[in-house]
């Protein structure tokens, strides 16, 4: 069935659950009006239920008042102050450095006029599992997708009581699928509150999202190493135009044997065929989907960027786990962990090497798992790392609503102040703001102006 069918199907469903919960739950009763009267039978659990349902617009939130345990936090008051003003700190750096990115971006952009991709589609411009082409529908990426929205709230949630600000409420808000989590603090109290209080608030989640991100990577890193990748000759591509291509050998398979004789490591193929030459018929034996067939190969001779050699060549690439393993390992770095962001988005060979870090893919089959559900362990690890990052990265931007841009209007109004020109504060950070929306929309439509 088609996805749009699904999408049609699902918003229907939305809507008249929608509909069917407004028409049933009472409002909330507004400031200084009496609630309405419980009356016995089915209608008093809908009255129950009015004080976790509330809607806006189209979205239905789910809430809770049971938020007491956030006051246990209040007792590493001081480690939490200093960790919040560290995190108000990291998202200034931050925020500079993506702006900076962001502009060299845009003018590369003007400058290269680059066809438009998969990545310019609509679709793809929001981190919605399985609408967005690279970010798929598994347990592990909806999984990283609830802790990544939990934690960034829980730090908001954890910081306001540190400060003495009341946590009213939390809860999730749902669109068709869950689009996010919420904390609501008493916001006069926010309002009472002085500057650095209310920007280590705002910070907290942006730096929660930051380290549980870097955590997930290191740790992911560190425990890639302990697969065993397998020996046997996986052929995982072919060279177009040469021998194996022509001789139609299926991808992904196993070569077992060359001219009889029966091989288990890519070192022994390589063995065998340095025994041949150009235009000699070798018979290759190989298994695909458990199916043993034999292909006989007339050699070619080495293609010339692969080096002078007088053997022959059949034209396979072989599946170096090895190499995947060491590739990784060398991400630990601030320019790696870039890299691992990037990953999902990567082009041709060394992209599709890398996709066993976080997509259910056959490469994961050419591994001794060093315990059961390794590799779910390892998706879990690298979406969680992803999409913390990710949000940690984006909210970081000097642009409302976002906490950065929050964090951006606090210190520019307060600089301003001291200069009596605290009246430009507003018309300073909207404007920033419509600046980033600007460079952002344009450099996903731009690629599509070009080429009109």
């Amino acid at each position: 069935m088609d996805w749009y069918l699904i999408a049609l199907a699902a918003i229907a469903i939305y809507l008249l659950i929608v509909a069917f919960l407004r028409t049933h739950i009472p409002s909330p009763p507004r400031d200084g009006e009496l609630p309405e009267p419980v009356s016995s039978g089915g209608s008093s659990v809908w009255t129950a239920l009015s004080s976790h349902i509330m809607f806006f617009g189209p979205i239905l939130g789910l809430k809770t008042e049971n938020v007491g345990f956030f006051d246990w936090f209040r007792r590493y008051g001081r480690v939490l102050r200093i960790y919040g003003t560290i995190g108000v700190f990291m998202v200034i750096i931050v925020s500079v450095l993506m702006v900076a990115l962001i502009a060299l971006s845009v003018n590369l952009t003007i400058a290269l006029k680059p066809e438009p991709t998969a990545i310019n589609k609509p679709q793809n411009l929001f981190l919605i599992p399985g609408l967005n082409e690279f970010v798929p529908s598994t347990f592990a990426v909806w999984f990283a997708f609830f802790l990544t929205l939990v934690i960034h709230e829980f730090g908001h949630a954890i910081l306001c009581r540190v400060e003495q600000i009341r946590v009213k409420a939390m809860g999730v808000l749902f669109l068709i699928i869950p689009i996010g989590a919420f904390v609501e603090p008493d916001e006069e109290e926010v309002k009472e509150a002085a500057s650095w209080p209310r920007v280590r608030m705002y910070g907290a989640g942006i730096m929660n999202n930051l380290v549980v991100g870097v955590l997930c990577f290191a740790l992911l890193i560190s425990m890639i190493g302990w697969a065993v990748p397998s020996s046997e000759p996986i052929v995982v591509g072919l060279y177009q135009d040469y021998p194996a291509a022509a001789a139609q050998v299926p991808i992904p398979s196993v070569i077992r044997s060359v001219n009889g004789t029966p091989v288990s490591t890519s070192a022994e193929v390589g063995d065998l065929l340095n025994l041949t030459r150009p235009g000699d018929h070798i018979m290759v034996t190989v298994e695909n989907e458990g199916v043993l067939s034999e292909y006989e190969l007339n050699l070619s001779p080495w293609p010339g960027d692969l080096g002078a050699r007088e053997s022959g060549f059949m034209g396979v690439f072989y599946y170096n786990g090895q190499a995947v393993i060491e590739t990784t390992q060398r991400f630990f770095s601030p320019a790696g962990f870039l890299i691992l962001l990037s990953m999902p988005f990567i082009p041709g060979y060394e992209g599709q090497q890398l996709r066993v870090l976080g997509f259910d893919v056959e490469d994961t089959s050419y591994y001794q798992e060093p315990f059961p559900l390794y590799w779910q362990v390892i998706h879990l690890l690298f979406w969680s790392g992803f999409i913390n990052l990710a949000a940690g990265l984006f909210n970081a931007l000097p642009m409302l609503p976002l906490d950065g841009g929050l964090i951006f209007r606090e210190a520019a109004e307060r600089i301003l102040a001291r200069r009596g020109l605290q009246k430009y504060g507003t018309h300073l950070v909207g404007a920033v703001s419509s600046l980033m929306l600007i460079m952002m929309i344009a450099l996903f439509t731009l690629p599509y102006l070009f080429h009109l």
